[in-house]
């Protein structure tokens, strides 16, 4: 049996094959199976449904979250601090864990829904012939070798070949993105693309008209439907966020752990009790560790979404507000997002391809006369809505799928004129004369040629085109026969377009301009493609069909995703491997589409989109979802996702650098002091007046140069920002150590308390300094940062003179000490003012 339809390198698709060889390869015929061969089949074969989701038990999804690093890391922070009698930390850090555990746990029932919008997608029941007779059964129950038969609102249950068809046309627009309806016909078609299978019916496709009768060679997972329902059925793989996010916790546990077991070492090598060698280590690790990073995670990317959803964007997984800010390169389908996704008028031309309104009055009366209700005659009734204006049918030729024509006997006060409508090729048949002003002229060869090469320019151009011919009747004549449609005159034709978007060009200049680059991936014709890019200002003109795709490996496809922008005729599967092998490129990938064929490479993508009025699939696989189809939006939301960004980031690289200088410094100053320089309770009371004072980040405004390109967590700027911005720290600790040891002679518990206070302070009110890469005037920080950070170091500065800070081991300072401090913490601003650049370096 064939995989995925015929989709592969090494195989030749089913509708490219004569009838008779599959015939025989499925051991069947065009009466079908018998009950007893379809019954063993099933049981050989499976049911025609799609693999189900692998649930996840919410005990499965808490146990992933608890052995991430950071989660493991916080988690023996928390033990460490209740062990010390910090009950007040060892809370505060659990409560972090227990929230964000929980918001991650509540993300993992979006594989469900969206198999449960897949089932609801396709047939329920089938007309299938069994031991030579007709009889309705359970889609389920279809098995590749059956025949069956559609009718106009069916839903196509299998992938199949066609056998016989009445007047038959399908929508395959969810599946291929063409928009418009598609004829059907039995044959042997040359091309590998499935849009272009015009003799195949495809698992999920809605009959349009006619009725046709097909031989499944596909079911379930083996059809394009069933792989695009496999792709979703797939566990998700982590995103970029929480990639990033698991490489810092591993980053902070190994930066801890060689830390404190150093230190541990040189304290039992001076010979100082074990236990307060211990104590003070491994407060030195937790003392490393970012508790508050969840939580101002989690606040950020909260506030980060209601934003978004003030900007009508409906965020379904938070890391995505990340992920998206990180997006270097958007793949969109085209139509619905760069087009409107509904067929227009857009020209009339006569005979000799100079533009006539007269045309589309014509094609309209035709349509509107004789009932017809395609996509193309209502554009020509919204562009001609007074045609029919004064005009009644006296007959009707009813349009015929196989001649492709439609005729109608329109009358008015007397006059009868026969008006002709359908392909170009079969109105040029049934013509003998072209209108040439109010007259009519010999349409020989040459004016033929003139016309067919006139409509392979307009094919070029991604336009489709109906032909209009005429004839005047004898006022007595009041009906049509069969052949009346014969010896007409040529009048011209009317060409449509999925037009794109007003909007498009202008969103697609702000994408580029944030470092966005967009490609576009659709199911539509090559042509079509290259003239909407033409249009909404993308300069590129190559295209990679599916076909040509499909004769690439990995390692080529990744070298040509590159350089092409453009890509026609693919498959759901295709779009998947375009996604992937830009991700294998480093690329971070955002993917825009609304319908099923979009569904995996919105699934498989770094950042699913999708819109509001998309088919269920494809909103089920997104992240977000677009309440408006515009990527105007897209771009917002990309603006929102750095700015969200950017302040996680604020509170990593401020975090790394203050924890990692204050605890060189503690662990330096072991060496040479004869006491501890801070008790692990102080250390953990800095370290959590510290994190307090960051919860205004979330709020925070942000550098319009954090705005302008893609932002990805770098684990190497992370190390150079903490490695520089440390060590300065810790250089204004030693002057603080010398001050307070040389110059004021003072005890242990004065030393611990000077140094709390110089420690605390050049930590919070750096903040307002490193938060921004230029002065820190130009941007001014937002008040809740302002607030949150000022009202911790007033705690801290007042503790020391309270009871309470009597119980955590300090001594009411001087006021010479604390004009000391307040030197040195000057002294360090306006060091970290000059040498924060250096730091951030190209990050």
């Amino acid at each position: 049996m064939e995989n995925a339809a015929g989709f592969t390198k090494s195989s030749t698709p089913f509708w490219m094959r004569p009838p008779d060889a599959t015939f025989a390869a499925l051991a069947s015929g065009a009466q079908g199976l018998t009950a007893d061969e379809a019954a063993a089949r099933l049981a050989a074969d499976g049911p025609n449904t799609d693999r189900p989701v692998r649930r996840i038990s919410p005990a499965v999804a808490i146990a992933r979250r608890v052995l991430e690093p950071l989660i493991l890391l916080l988690l023996f922070a928390a033990a460490v601090s209740a062990a010390m009698g910090d009950a007040t930390s060892a809370g505060i850090i659990a409560a972090i864990i227990v929230g964000s555990i929980a918001l991650d746990a509540i993300q993992e029932g979006r594989a469900a829904r969206t198999a449960d919008a897949l089932k609801q997608s396709v047939a329920l029941t089938a007309e299938v012939r069994r031991d030579g007779r007709f009889i309705d059964i359970p889609t389920a129950d279809i098995v590749a070798g059956d025949v069956f038969r559609v009718r106009v609102g069916d839903v196509v249950p299998a992938d199949a070949l066609i056998l016989d068809v009445s007047s038959f046309t399908a929508d395959e627009a969810a599946l291929t993105g063409e928009p418009y309806p598609v004829e059907k016909h039995p044959g042997i078609i040359a091309s590998r693309a499935p849009a272009e299978a015009t003799n195949a019916l495809f698992r999920g496709s809605i009959v349009q008209t006619g009725e046709a009768t097909a031989l499944a060679v596909a079911t379930g997972g083996k059809t394009l439907f069933g792989a695009v329902a496999s792709v979703l059925a797939e566990d998700a793989a982590p995103s970029p966020f929480q990639r990033d996010l698991r490489a810092l916790g591993l980053v902070v546990a190994r930066a801890a752990g060689v830390l404190s077991v150093a230190v541990l070492a040189v304290n039992l090598l001076f010979g100082r009790p074990l236990i307060d060698s211990l104590m003070f280590a491994v407060a030195l690790a937790v003392g490393l560790t970012p508790e508050l990073l969840p939580m101002i995670t989690t606040v950020t990317l909260s506030r980060g979404a209601v934003r978004m959803a003030r900007q009508r964007v409906i965020v379904r997984r938070l890391t995505a507000i990340h992920d998206l800010g990180a997006m270097t390169v958007l793949c969109t389908d085209k139509t619905g997002t760069l087009t409107s996704a509904e067929i227009v008028l857009a020209g009339s031309l006569d005979a000799r391809g100079a533009d006539d309104p007269h045309i589309a009055m014509l094609a309209g009366l035709c349509a509107a006369l004789a009932g017809d209700r395609g996509a193309m005659d209502g554009a020509l009734a919204a562009a001609a809505p007074q045609a029919a204006e004064g005009w009644t049918a006296q007959g009707r030729i009813g349009f015929n799928y196989e001649l492709r024509r439609g005729s109608v006997l329109a009358a008015r006060e007397g006059e009868r004129l026969l008006i002709c409508k359908g392909a170009p090729e079969a109105i040029l048949a049934v013509c003998d004369r072209q209108r040439d002003g109010s007259g009519a002229i010999m349409l020989d060869d040459a004016a033929r040629d003139a016309i067919a090469a006139r409509l392979r320019g307009l094919a070029a151009q991604g336009l489709r085109a109906v032909a209009v011919a005429t004839k005047p009747c004898a006022a007595q004549v009041d009906t049509l026969e069969p052949g009346d449609d014969s010896d007409l005159i040529f009048e011209g034709v009317c060409t449509f377009a999925d037009p794109p978007k007003a909007s498009a060009a202008a969103a697609l200049k702000r994408l580029a301009a944030a470092g966005v680059r967009v490609k576009i991936l659709s199911g539509d014709d090559p042509l079509v493609v290259a003239r909407v890019a033409g249009l909404v200002g993308l300069t590129e003109t190559a295209v990679l069909a599916g076909p040509d795709l499909e004769m690439l490996n990995d390692d080529a496809l990744a070298a040509r995703v590159q350089g092409v922008d453009l890509y026609g005729r693919l498959t759901p599967d295709q779009k998947v491997r375009v996604v992937r092998a830009l991700q294998a490129r480093g690329e971070t990938v955002g993917f825009l589409g609304d319908g099923v064929n979009d569904a995996p490479g919105i699934r498989t993508a770094d950042v699913g989109l999708s819109v509001d009025g998309a088919t269920g699939v494809a909103r089920a696989a997104a992240d977000m979802i677009l309440l408006a189809p515009d990527l105007n939006v897209v771009a917002d939301g990309v603006g929102e996702g750095r700015r969200t960004f950017a302040n996680i980031l604020k509170y990593v690289r401020m975090g790394s650098s203050s924890n990692f200088g204050n605890m060189l410094s503690m662990a330096m100053a072991s060496l040479f002091l004869p006491f501890l320089p801070l008790l692990a309770t102080q250390i953990l009371l800095n370290n959590l007046l510290y994190d307090l004072s960051e919860i205004g980040i979330p709020f925070d405004t942000v550098d319009p140069s954090d705005l302008g390109r893609p932002q990805r967590w770098s684990m190497r700027g992370i190390v150079r920002y903490a490695g520089i911005m440390g060590p300065l720290s810790s250089i204004f600790d030693f002057m603080t150590f010398v001050v307070l040891l040389d110059g004021f002679h003072v005890a242990a518990p004065e030393f611990r308390t000077g140094w709390f206070l110089e420690s605390i302070a050049t930590q919070i009110l750096v903040v307002f300094l490193i938060r921004t890469r230029g002065a820190p005037w130009r941007t001014p920080p937002d008040r809740w940062l302002l607030v949150s950070a000022l009202c911790a170091l007033v705690v801290a500065l007042a503790l020391p003179f309270t009871l309470a800070g009597r119980w955590f081991g300090f001594a009411a300072p001087g006021a010479g000490v604390l004009l000391g401090m307040g030197g040195i913490t000057a002294g360090y601003l306006l060091a970290a003012q000059w040498v924060k650049r250096v730091a951030a370096g190209g990050h």
